[in-house]
């Protein structure tokens, strides 16, 4: 069984609202609580019966919902922090775009879509090379062996309590709440 992590440290973020944040970690402990559900669900289930093929379609569903939101929520601190500019994760970032400036556009930028997904800087575990992707849906667009390092929620529920239609002045907030600690860390793959 999953239990849900506690990420009441961010209540006070600037930028974030407590309602805004209330609602997000209540959907965050649906997904944890319907990971649950849907593993206990599949231990009984027949296998190859269509109600077995949906629950496993499922299963990818709630669990990078679970997994996505904590990585999320991880990746924030209240005061945000300063990045080492002349660190490994840096010089990386400045090597796979051009400039920390191109990066951070195309970060943006991608989580600008239009549309409901993720932002996600992903580092190719086989090679280390970065990509900034759009994952659409919690189970679909996810770069097989890579691993996630920066996560910026772009549904809805993220940032339109707060922010309304204006994407942008989310996206602007979220950036200045970043734990670039934590970033590099899992930059460095710890």
């Amino acid at each position: 069984m999953y239990e849900p992590k506690n990420f009441e440290r961010l209540l006070g973020t600037n930028g974030f609202s407590d309602v805004l944040l209330r609602n997000h970690f209540t959907l965050y402990e649906g997904y944890v609580s319907n990971t649950n559900k849907v593993n206990e669900l599949l231990k009984s289930a027949e296998v190859g019966t269509p109600a077995y093929n949906e629950l496993k379609r499922r299963f990818g569903w709630e669990w990078n919902g679970m997994r996505l939101h904590e990585l999320y929520f991880e990746n924030i601190k209240k005061e945000g922090s300063e990045l080492d500019k002349k660190g490994a994760f840096a010089k990386k970032i400045a090597e796979n775009f051009g400039s920390w400036e191109a990066w951070e556009k195309d970060f943006r930028a991608t989580g600008a879509l239009r549309g409901i997904g993720w932002a996600i800087l992903s580092r190719d575990t086989e090679t280390g090379r970065l990509f900034n992707v759009w994952i659409n849906e919690h189970d679909g667009g996810h770069l097989a062996g890579s691993t996630p390092v920066l996560v910026m929620d772009v549904f809805e529920h993220a940032f339109m309590l707060d922010y309304g239609l204006k994407r942008a002045d989310y996206i602007a907030a979220f950036w200045t709440a970043i734990d670039w600690d934590t970033i590099e860390k899992r930059f460095a793959g710890k």
